[in-house]
């Protein structure tokens, strides 16, 4: 198959797959097509679900590339061949939590929408539009991960928070991904195959890794409190 035919045999499962991510995973080893005389890609079948396995993975597990790439490593190694992989993707756990999934959200959620959802009333959402932790989207509707941010800001409120406390988040959060745009900035601006794609796998892990960093701390502080 050629680099176009698949593409449009994953584009109805995976409707962000571009050519330039399919050409930026195969640099990264995670896929190797062969090549004609002429120098055009040649998928195999099997080529083809080795890409949906890698989309899988990103999309449902949040799984970064280099975590992937081992579970690939070993079914090609004969761990987990005879079920095609869907073991070792099931029990994969990858250093990215869920949180930091930069995969488009779908959907537009409505104001109404998102009060009926998340069971909070109109002034809490008018509250953490105010202090700038809630932005809808330019058609002024939201998107899911609008609606995890309301689930979660309205738990903290259970242990006595308001949303002006919550403002401290957002100016962490700022500040955090002030510091994740400086690295990879020039990276997606770059002209090499698959810069953007590169880019987001580098903010993927970072961001994980700054969750994971972000947990320590409180914890150690929370302690010192207790203490």
């Amino acid at each position: 198959m050629s680099i176009g035919t698949v593409l449009a045999q994953l584009r109805d499962d995976f409707p962000d797959v571009t050519i330039s991510k399919i050409r930026f995973l195969e640099s990264e080893g995670l896929i190797t097509p062969e090549r004609a005389p002429s120098g055009y890609r040649r998928f195999s079948t099997a080529d083809c679900e080795r890409l949906r396995f890698v989309l899988t993975a990103q999309r449902d597990r949040y799984l970064p590339l280099k975590v992937i790439k081992e579970q690939l490593e070993a079914i090609d190694s004969g761990d987990g061949a005879g079920n095609g992989g869907t073991r070792l993707l099931s029990t994969a756990r990858g250093a990215v939590a869920p949180a930091t999934d930069f995969g488009a959200r779908g959907g537009r959620v409505s104001r109404e929408s998102l009060i009926e959802r998340t069971g909070v009333d109109s002034a809490f959402v008018t509250e953490l539009q105010r202090n700038g932790l809630l932005v809808p989207g330019p058609a002024g509707f939201f998107d899911e991960d609008a609606v995890r941010l309301v689930e979660a800001a309205a738990a903290l409120t259970n242990y006595g928070l308001e949303a002006r406390h919550l403002r401290a988040f957002k100016v962490s959060a700022d500040r955090e991904a002030g510091l994740v745009a400086q690295i990879a900035s020039p990276i997606a601006k770059g002209k090499g195959t698959g810069a953007r794609d590169r880019a987001e796998e580098l903010v993927r892990e970072i961001a994980a890794l700054s969750v994971t960093l972000h947990t320590q701390l409180v914890k150690a502080a929370v302690r010192g409190v207790l203490d």
